[in-house]
């Protein structure tokens, strides 16, 4: 597991999700348990050192070739940083080791469609984070589109985001290289990857986008107090045209931030429209409003607002115990890779997260609409 002392790679993937299931072993399919033993891997000896001490991790190196050398590693995790991500996994794939890694795959196009073909090419089972489709809110979504409650789909409308502290007064909640592009940080190249496979996951295939990006907070101040010049976008609107598998055309609008206040239930909210209803699904909690039991509201801007509108949607339940996102996307890449299987989130699909960024960079840079070209390897 490389790039575990980070806040993604130490919180959900070691902490919520591998440690877990060293204490219980995989399940499989037919009843048969696995064991899953961790190595941590990092650059920074002494945090490796202390996290393998804290969590009774028997093996931990600073070395990481030589953890994708030893013959008695299935799988290489990465969740390093973005710029040395590629590297990693080719050798890791070289080496004939399963991956499990975290997104971007690749900081351009080129690079992460390489890396499908050479995934293909190896005969490994490659996964890569799709966390947020095994989210609560997400899964009750999906259900809503499967069960037909929307009709006709109109419309899908994202709102993500939070204040970052500039790191001067109160020290940031993300580390410094996210807002330098030199070092792969930036909104549209983080998040647009996360948003083509939501959008693909919920709605169907994402034809054409148009963003803005834009720097909004110029200067910050790093882990050590030092400032430094932003250079990256801190936040990306984006428009995009979709496409159902059935062939009807859905308007999907996601603004992302790290420049803005949360007025809203949680961090991250997705609305869908439709002919027969709609529904908003945070990160846990799904609220839906049918055609029957939608209220005609009348636009009249000289009397108050009577009525509570949130009040008029219901919740829709879980109906089953729905585990931490990442720990059960860790468990069915694990399945498939003792079944020798393919995940069905792979790198093709991450390549397709990649072009999405690389697109909406380009779209705000030359302020039009561009269409997205199918991928072949």
């Amino acid at each position: 597991m490389n790039g575990i002392t980070g806040r993604m790679g130490y919180r959900q993937h070691l902490l919520r999700s591998i440690l877990p299931l060293r204490e219980t072993g995989l399940t499989l399919e037919d009843g048969t348990r696995v064991a899953i033993e961790p190595i941590l891997v990092g650059r920074n000896e002494a945090k490796v050192r202390e996290l393998a001490e804290l969590h009774n991790v028997e093996h931990w190196t600073t070395d990481l070739d030589e953890v994708i050398a030893d013959t008695t590693v299935d799988v290489v995790f990465d969740a390093s940083m973005t710029s040395l991500r590629a590297a990693t996994l080719k050798k890791a794939m070289a080496n004939g080791k399963h991956i499990f890694t975290e997104k971007p795959t690749a900081e351009t196009l080129e690079e992460a469609i390489e890396l499908a073909r050479i995934g293909r090419d190896a005969g490994i089972t490659a996964g890569v984070v799709h966390d947020k489709l095994y989210l609560p809110g997400l899964v009750k979504l999906r259900r809503l589109v499967d069960e037909g409650f929307f009709g006709r789909i109109l419309s899908i409308r994202g709102e993500f985001g939070y204040w970052v502290f500039e790191g001067d007064h109160q020290s940031a909640q993300r580390p410094s290289w996210n807002y330098r592009k030199e070092d792969g940080g930036g909104m549209t190249t983080d998040m647009f990857c996360h948003w083509n496979y939501v959008l693909e996951g919920i709605i169907g295939k994402v034809k054409s986008v148009n963003a803005k990006t834009a720097t909004h907070i110029p200067t910050r101040w790093d882990e050590t107090g030092r400032e430094y010049n932003a250079t990256a976008d801190d936040a990306a609107y984006g428009i995009f045209e979709l496409e159902t598998p059935d062939g009807d055309a859905v308007v999907g609008q996601i603004n992302s931030s790290w420049a803005v206040r949360v007025y809203r239930d949680e961090l991250v909210e997705f609305q869908i429209d439709g002919t027969h209803g709609s529904a908003v699904a945070g990160l846990n909690k799904c609220v839906a409003q049918q055609r029957a039991h939608t209220p005609k509201p009348v636009w009249n801007p000289d009397l108050p607002v009577t009525e509570s509108f949130r009040a008029q949607w219901q919740e829709v339940p879980a109906n089953a115990e729905l585990d931490n996102g990442f720990k059960l996307q860790w468990e069915e890449f694990l399945r498939d890779v003792v079944a020798g299987r393919e995940h069905r989130f792979g790198l093709l699909s991450a390549a397709r997260g990649v072009q999405l960024a690389e697109l909406g960079l380009q779209s705000s840079a030359e302020r039009r609409t561009l269409d997205i070209p199918e991928i072949e390897l």
